[in-house]
């Protein structure tokens, strides 16, 4: 019987403790490049495929495995990231992004920029701006659902 229950109590240890493993996958090179240009990760979903990065312009683009939708915090606004994100970006701010959406007020809007302001960033939605804790964006979130249209 003391077999028994050690050996499911190691069998338990192992399973917690490779789904924590799986959970701290290691960031991705675009998820690196946000950090060298003063952004968290988290504003990258966890599924990219591959990443190009233009040193002299700045512009980048980046492969997600599909569309998907995320909940951004704190206020839980929709997200839908296309396959494909683009922009530009040097220290500070992101421009000229194309690929996410943001649901407010039954309606998609394009997150146009994205700045770093001190212990915020700006999300840029045409002339209107959002101002949320960075911190909010610590962790990069995994998408919680594939769409076919983008």
């Amino acid at each position: 019987m003391t077999k028994l229950f050690f050996l499911i109590s190691l069998i338990f240890v192992l399973i917690t403790f490779t789904s924590q493993l799986e959970k701290q996958k290691p960031p991705t090179a675009a998820h690196t490049e946000l950090t060298n240009y003063g952004f968290p990760i988290g504003l990258l979903p966890s599924s990219v495929k591959s990443y190009t990065f233009n040193q002299t312009s700045g512009e980048f683009s980046v492969e997600l495995g599909g569309a998907c939708k995320i909940t951004l915090p704190p206020d839980n606004y929709l997200a839908m990231y296309s396959k494909r994100v683009s922009g530009k970006i040097v220290e500070g701010r992101i421009a000229e992004l194309d690929g996410i959406r943001v649901r407010a007020f039954f309606k998609w809007w394009s997150i146009t920029g994205i700045s770093s302001s001190g212990d915020n960033l700006v999300f840029e939605v045409g002339m209107i701006t959002a101002k949320y804790p960075s911190k909010n964006f610590d962790e990069s979130p995994q998408c919680e659902g594939k769409h076919s249209s983008s």
